[in-house]
């Protein structure tokens, strides 16, 4: 149903033109999902929008896009806005910023219907309902008149859904529709995606930087590399048979439940040595016999650094002045818990089950309840002014957005040097510069870097900026809060591995928040499983993956990838 020939797209640019998309062709039949996989920046998402016609004006785009009996790139707006929707439709790849804040669900996927079909506000609102219930959203009524920011990840990537079929397309073409959400909304939206297709009848293209995503789903898969496709094949022959360089990396570089290994391999590790198999490389990077074992002898032979007991943090509901009748959503409930020098305890839960509530109990960015936190031989509970002050030195947090955590006007080196002059280090700004040189240098960025503004970096260099923050205070204790959730899988390897490295030469200890389990098992020594603010299972990963004992817990295993 649609063809692609020699599609390229290029942008014009201030300092000249930049190609984006490199003559690719393909080819796409009737009925069936073809993914397009790649990192950020390979190309993938401006072939969507080049499809879609939806490009910024300074854009070029050459070659051909046949879909029946129309060339798109031919078509007149006029022509082309009665084909979008229509024949093609778009899931955008961010929800929030895809629906209009001010504007309820509803009301949003009404002016859909009614601007394509001319159907009455009646009749549009019924359908409306319809297809909120086709994409098995709770209550439709409820979240027909509900504004976007009261919905959750996964239920407003329904209501983007919803609207890209109200005009039921031909095509339907998804951008990254997984991406941030939680294993488990993760997979609920791939089944969904894979009946609503077979049910309608459409043709599917997902885009994902993920393989193991689009193997759940995709008849054809095509890899795309600084805009060119440099592996194309069916799912079975490109995981059980890759050929290119970049596409072993993409597979191996996302941790797996089934081997432990010291280190991920990057993508750079292929394409230094284009012959290694994913089986070699991760060889290579495993454990030796004995090992872990040692390394946890070590560990627990040790005191504590930290020690939660009976940690509880709860949110009055209605805010009422009389106690008797507060009712309190019990974010965290008598929480109880040990971290050991130079340990990583992983803590993984879906959204809402109050790690991260737990994260910033534990450092009294949010106040608990109830419970004691004891670091180092003391109470933080009891700890205030100067002395809180000074015990923040020691333990540091990594949120989980490092652009929304540093200020867009501070350039990097500024946002990491202003720890050190609040907590009074070194004798001098001059000083302080050097230090924040070499924090930046320690986590492989360059130290010319320091004037540079947050904007210019990518997600995974400001992930490192986050870092080389957390560590300027030099801490013994950091608390990782979903640091990797929405980086490309290429990206997560190499800032785990940084992660790990740190962890090794400077003796940190670390509490790992995700709602992967399969990152979890990679980088933890022992692991917490978090449901409705209480921790419900906890051991040594290898143990909680191989024999789970609490139903949420193979809920949270099940939603993994196959392929992983």
């Amino acid at each position: 149903m649609l063809k692609v020939e020699n599609l390229a797209v290029d942008f014009n640019m201030q300092n000249g033109v930049v190609r984006a998309v490199n003559s690719i062709s393909f080819a796409l039949n009737k009925g069936e999902t073809l993914g397009i996989v790649g990192e950020s920046g390979s190309g993938k998402s401006v072939t969507s929008l080049a499809l879609m016609r939806l490009l910024n004006t300074n854009a070029n785009i050459s070659g051909s896009a046949q879909l029946e009996n129309s060339n798109l790139f031919e078509l007149s707006e006029k022509e082309m806005r009665s084909i979008r929707g229509n024949k093609i439709a778009m899931i955008f790849q961010e929800p929030m910023t895809s629906l209009n804040p001010v504007l309820t669900c509803g009301f949003q996927v009404i002016e859909a219907i009614q601007l394509h079909t001319g159907l009455n506000k009646t009749n549009a609102k019924a359908k409306a309902i319809e297809l909120f219930n086709e994409v098995q959203l709770p209550r439709p009524e409820a979240i027909f008149d509900s504004y976007p920011h009261q919905l959750s990840g996964g239920q407003k990537q329904r209501v983007m859904i919803a609207m890209a079929l109200a005009c039921d397309p031909e095509l339907l073409i998804a951008d990254e529709p997984t991406t941030a959400l939680d294993v488990t909304v993760q997979k609920t939206i791939i089944e969904l995606l894979r009946k609503v297709k077979n049910e309608r009848g459409m043709s599917l293209i997902l885009i994902s930087h993920d393989l193991g995503v689009v193997s759940e789903i995709a008849d054809n898969v095509l890899v795309m590399y600084r805009g060119d496709i440099v592996e194309q094949g069916s799912v079975a022959e490109l995981f059980n048979n890759p050929q290119h360089p970049y596409t072993k990396g993409l597979l191996a570089c996302r941790p797996s439940v089934n081997i432990h290994l010291k280190k991920l391999p990057v993508i750079a590790d292929f394409m230094t040595y284009k012959s290694a198999t994913v089986e070699t490389m991760r060889q290579l990077n495993g454990y030796q016999p004995g090992e872990i074992t040692a390394r946890r002898e070590k560990l627990y032979n040790s005191k504590p650094i930290l020690k939660v007991e009976n940690l509880s943090t709860w949110f009055s509901q209605n805010g009422s002045l009389f106690i008797s009748n507060k009712n309190f959503v019990k974010a965290v409930n008598n929480v109880s818990f040990e971290v050991y020098h130079g340990e990583t305890l992983g803590l993984v839960g879906e959204s809402g089950c109050g790690k991260t509530t737990l994260g910033r109990s534990i450092l009294r960015l949010i106040e608990p309840t109830a419970g004691s936190i004891n670091f180092q031989g003391n109470d933080i509970r009891k700890l205030s002014g100067d002395a809180l002050r000074t015990m923040r030195r020691d333990m540091q947090i990594i949120f989980q957005d490092p652009y929304s955590s540093l200020n867009p006007q501070l350039t990097i080196g500024q946002a990491v040097l202003e720890p050190l002059q609040v907590h009074r280090l070194y004798n001098n700004d001059t000083q302080r510069t050097q230090k924040v040189k070499q924090l930046l240098d320690l986590v492989n960025l360059s130290p010319d870097h320091f004037n540079r503004y947050p904007h210019e970096f990518s997600g995974g260099q400001r992930q490192r900026i986050v870092i080389a923050r957390a560590l300027a205070l030099e801490p013994k204790f950091i608390i990782c809060d979903e640091s990797v959730s929405a980086l490309d899988v290429s990206v997560q390897a190499q800032v785990l591995n940084l992660i790990r490295q740190l962890q090794e030469e400077l003796g940190l200890s670390y509490i790992f928040i995700s709602h992967d389990l399969a990152v979890i098992r990679h980088i933890s020594d022992r692991m917490m499983v978090m449901n409705k603010g209480e921790i419900v299972e906890a051991g040594y990963p290898e143990d909680i993956y191989n024999a789970p004992k609490e139903a949420y817990t193979r809920k949270l295993i099940s939603a993994i990838p196959s392929v992983y």
